[in-house]
């Protein structure tokens, strides 16, 4: 694949990467004690118009401890 699209897509997935956790942090601090060692359900959806794409992530993510 070329640089430029190399670069745009480096860009995008940091730009994903990188709000979604600010997303995440903040949701978990304002449950508050209800996250506390909890586990939650985690799905995120990539789609692309244009190129008829859809991929879907789905994991878990466990509140702090603390």
């Amino acid at each position: 694949m070329d640089n430029d699209f190399n670069m745009s897509l480096r860009k995008f997935l940091k730009q994903v990467g990188v709000t979604s956790q600010q997303a995440i942090e903040t949701a978990v601090r304002d449950a508050g004690a209800e996250a506390k060692g909890k586990e939650f359900k985690a799905r995120m959806v990539l789609t692309i118009e244009g190129l008829d794409v859809e991929h879907v992530v789905e994991g878990k993510i466990t509140g702090p401890d603390a």
